[in-house]
């Protein structure tokens, strides 16, 4: 019998804006209205400075350990521009611009990593999940919310956030093989910096995408340069598209890089080459959208200046409000365990001690 060709693909790379400032006219015109750009570049410059603004709290004892978000701005923002307000945003840790879009106040996350749970209980409005920090999980809770919605007959979809690092784990695979099989409307967005902490990409991945995991399964990939805030709206809104219409998911690899250390408790110097840092520098995604900004004559200096005076006071109120909260009750810890908290749980509540149990069960018997 001859050989035939069992299955071939092409996994497209979407650039419209790249770091030497081209724009593609014909897949960025109208994609991102003039106001929304300049918009949306505030607001990552206000995420870029509470970034700087945690890092001083992480090391002056007032917050616990935080991963900071320099470089990888216009990944999630840039989904959560092209999504709906009404589709999940199911994140990983490191997608700040995306959720404060959104409308997650700062403060949230600034306690989130403060160690103060209520950081995590988020408006239901919002759509959004808490953080996810066991690494691959949160792939299959998109799955599950976007199934929930594919099965009421409504068209809302789930968009997951996740690192490279992340494709090795079971919990991502069987999440893909689960959305794949049963059509259920999820968008898999992979952050892909290239640095799994202190594993390299080529270690998590020898092939030479790491999108094309997703053609195992049989769904749509695509890539596109995740530090392109217009490539990651058109990789988005492609995605979200077939997920409404056909029912069907995408895998997005949105390649970017990290510009810090994983978290505040990582030295990335140790295995990171300087010179590879300095080249993703030049590749920034504020530095590359300002540029563009400023030969449409939609920025100045004047208005840069005007922006970090308010960033400076917003995220200031942020910090405010997080260490100034008032604090939890420990009434809280019962109160909220149940809808009708039992006898036992009460007697324990009242009286702050474990052994009025006992007593209680003495009396009673």
């Amino acid at each position: 019998m001859p050989i035939t060709q069992a299955f071939q693909t092409i996994i497209d790379h979407i650039s419209i804006l790249d770091q030497n400032g081209r724009f593609d006219e014909k897949l960025g015109k109208d994609l991102i209205p003039d106001e929304d750009v300049v918009r949306l570049y505030e607001h990552m410059s206000i995420c870029r400075h509470l970034d700087e603004v945690a890092f001083k709290l992480q090391r002056s004892g007032r917050m616990g350990t935080y991963p900071q978000n320099m470089g990888q701005e216009a990944t999630s923002l840039g989904a959560a521009y092209a999504l709906r307000k009404s589709d999940w945003l199911v994140p990983c840790y490191r997608e700040n611009a995306g959720l404060f879009w959104r409308g997650l106040p700062m403060e949230y996350i600034l306690l989130h990593w403060m160690g103060d749970e209520r950081g995590n209980q988020i408006p239901r409005e919002l759509f959004i999940t808490p953080l996810a920090i066991p690494i691959g999980t949160q792939m299959l809770h998109a799955t599950g919310l976007a199934w929930a919605h594919k099965y009421r007959g409504e068209e809302n979809i789930a968009c997951t956030f996740f690192g490279d690092g992340a494709t090795s784990e079971g919990d991502f695979h069987e999440a893909m093989n689960f959305a794949a099989n049963l059509d259920i409307p999820v968008v898999f967005f992979c952050q892909n910096n290239f640095w799994a902490i202190s594993v390299p990409g080529k270690i998590q991945c020898s092939a030479p995408t790491v999108a094309q995991r997703g053609v195992a399964y049989g769904m749509e990939c695509i890539q596109c340069d995740g530090n392109d805030l217009f490539a990651c709206v058109y990789a988005t809104r492609q995605a979200a598209e077939r997920a409404r219409k056909d029912k069907r998911p995408t895998f997005i690899e949105a390649v970017t890089y990290r510009l810090g250390d994983h978290t505040t408790a990582d030295d990335a110097r140790r295995y990171r080459d300087q010179a590879e840092v300095d080249l993703w520098k030049q590749r920034d995604p504020l530095i590359r959208l300002r540029e563009w900004m400023k030969s449409r004559k939609l920025w100045n200096d004047t208005k840069e200046a005007a922006l970090a005076e308010r960033a400076e006071r917003d995220v200031a109120a942020a910090v405010k409000r997080a260490e100034e909260i008032a604090a939890p009750h420990s009434n809280d810890f019962f109160d909220h365990m149940f809808a009708e908290p039992p006898a036992d749980l009460v007697a324990q509540r009242d009286s702050l001690q474990t052994h009025s149990l006992a007593e209680r069960e003495r009396v009673e018997a």
